[in-house]
């Protein structure tokens, strides 16, 4: 166990979650890296990556590690164009930086109306197999932690989120000025989010490097702790990047 993130060094280490997430998703983490922290709350329910940030900003330190793990990758590179003078270095995981892309609005409300016509139950049962990692499906405490978690955020925040995220901002020219260390994480079985998008995403950064966690699904930080950890461990230890 790491008894703090940067050991004298005051930063902390700062978590956002992705769609239907919420700090279980990061127990392990939590516990190996004792004082970080998970912005929990659903972003406050808020439907634009924009505010979401916000809600960020207000509760995070006045400088921090971030972490973001899918969607909240992508709060993450928001909260760094704000403010990137309190992202002392920046972690995206299992994400993507691409505009909406076709068929993905109608793919989105499908579920969405799954949800409102068959129960909360059904698209969630629909929707997360397919974000973990085919070796790691038939795990059933996995499966029934990862589905209590997500049951608790309900309808109504998928709703918000999801309309977050169809109308996201473009990043791809936010990428090439970020001056903080910067790992990018992925799952290896990642079908969500594949290996070659987070290789294309990592060339886009200056000084970025790709960590690949074996065997992982989207939901690696879950499905393969400590491995993640082992990431996040090579992040920490990264130089300092200066500001040219």
């Amino acid at each position: 166990m790491d008894m703090n993130f940067f050991g004298n060094d005051e930063t902390v280490l700062v978590i956002l979650p992705g769609l239907l997430c919420d700090g279980r998703m990061f127990d392990q983490q939590l516990a190996a890296f004792p004082g970080g922290m998970v912005v929990d709350g659903y972003y406050g329910g808020t439907e634009s990556i924009g505010a979401m940030a916000e809600y960020v900003l207000e509760r995070m330190p006045a400088r921090c590690a971030l972490l973001g793990h899918s969607m909240g990758a992508r709060v993450a590179l928001e909260v760094y164009r704000k403010e990137p003078d309190r992202v002392t270095r920046l972690a995206l995981a299992d994400t993507g930086i691409h505009p909406v892309r076709a068929g993905e609005r109608e793919k989105r409300y499908a579920l969405r109306d799954l949800g409102r016509t068959q129960g909360f139950g059904a698209l969630v049962d629909a929707w997360l197999p397919g974000m973990i990692g085919p070796d790691r499906r038939a795990d059933a405490r996995l499966y029934g932690t990862l589905r209590a978690m997500c049951m608790a955020a309900g309808q109504s925040i998928y709703e918000a989120q999801i309309e977050a995220l169809l109308g996201r901002p473009e990043v791809g020219t936010l990428l090439s000025t970020i001056r903080c260390p910067v790992s990018v994480i992925v799952g290896e079985l990642d079908e969500w989010s594949p290996v070659e998008q987070h290789r294309e995403i990592a060339g886009l950064i200056q000084h970025a490097t790709l960590q690949v966690v074996a065997g992982a699904g989207h939901m690696a930080p879950a499905e393969m702790p400590d491995d993640f950890n082992n990431a996040l461990r090579a992040w920490r230890a990264s130089g300092s990047v200066p500001v040219s």
